[in-house]
């Protein structure tokens, strides 16, 4: 989570809301991300969707299933259904997002039986931080 709050910061510092994630395998990170909404005017930019990019075109495969996305606040639906179409296995994050988390806060997309994939969400790690960077920048934003 360290390296995913290290993205998350630098998101910051552009201005971005500060959100990052690293894709792990093993014990190794091999892909970095973070937000980058309003640097490209995309709303597309998010750090899942960008790091899934990165780790599919360094690999030339759309199946990352022993990829597992460390990310600093829960995933929204579009995020997590990138994850689902990249048969990514597990999601680990820092805060709850309750207005707009698809991994249990607002929805449970992560988990759904009606689809042919689940990913395992792992919540709450480092939340206190992942969260006071989110609040900081917002209340900076409004203010």
């Amino acid at each position: 989570m360290r390296a995913a709050l290290c993205e998350a910061e630098q998101a910051a510092a552009m201005g971005e809301v500060p959100i990052g994630a690293v894709a792990v395998v093993g014990d190794a990170i091999i892909a970095r991300a973070h937000n980058v909404r309003e640097a490209t005017h995309n709303p597309l930019g998010h750090a899942e969707i960008l790091l899934i990019e990165q780790v599919s075109r360094t690999r030339q495969a759309w199946r990352l299933d022993d990829v597992t996305v460390v990310v600093t606040c829960e995933p929204c639906l579009m995020c997590v259904g990138a994850m689902l179409q990249a048969r990514i296995p597990r999601v680990i994050y820092g805060c709850a997002d309750p207005k707009a988390g698809a991994c249990g806060s607002l929805y449970t997309a992560h988990n759904d039986p009606r689809l042919n994939h689940r990913i395992d969400a792992v919540s709450g790690v480092s939340a206190d931080e992942c969260g006071a960077l989110l609040s900081v920048f917002f209340r900076a934003r409004r203010g």
